[in-house]
């Protein structure tokens, strides 16, 4: 199970397009993605990008959005996207209250069983004291996270 974290900045883009149904028809659908990247005009380049291959025909990018997600495990053998809430616990020194300070991970996963599963296995190394507040299904179709490959950078010559 892969992670990706060390300050992404993830943005949500609906894509607009015809999709080819199974039944032959076409029908016009808004699907969200996820994509790293450092500004909204980089996502929207980024999706577009990503997309491009993948879809027969126009399509546009309907909507893009900053998601407030902190942390995302991958699992290949998983086709849906759970979001996470996770709440970390921490003391109070004055007050010696507990507070509660919550984040919003990304697992991907073929149910909510493996969800949870992913989940406790991805936080394993952590030292702070947590608590899963909520898993819930999203509709994202995929991610796209940041790839140095991504840049367009000349050739490197081979010596």
């Amino acid at each position: 199970m892969n992670e990706v974290n060390e300050m992404s900045t993830w943005f949500e883009c609906k894509v607009k397009y015809d999709k080819m149904m199974e039944n032959g028809m076409q029908k016009k659908v808004t699907e969200p993605y996820m994509v790293d990247a450092l500004s909204f005009t980089e996502a929207e380049a980024r999706i577009i990008k990503e997309m491009t291959p993948f879809i027969s025909g126009d399509f546009s990018v309907a909507n893009i959005k900053r998601a407030n997600i902190s942390e995302l495990f991958f699992d290949e053998t998983g086709d849906k996207w759970f979001k996470c809430k996770v709440n970390f616990i921490t003391l109070d020194e004055k007050s010696g209250a507990e507070k509660r300070t919550a984040s919003y991970m990304l697992v991907q996963a073929q149910d909510l069983q493996k969800a949870l599963e992913n989940l406790l296995e991805g936080m394993k190394g952590t030292m702070a004291d947590f608590e899963i507040a909520a898993i819930n299904e999203t509709p994202i179709m995929d991610i796209y996270p940041y790839a140095a490959e991504d840049e367009d950078l000349p050739p490197v010559a081979e010596s």
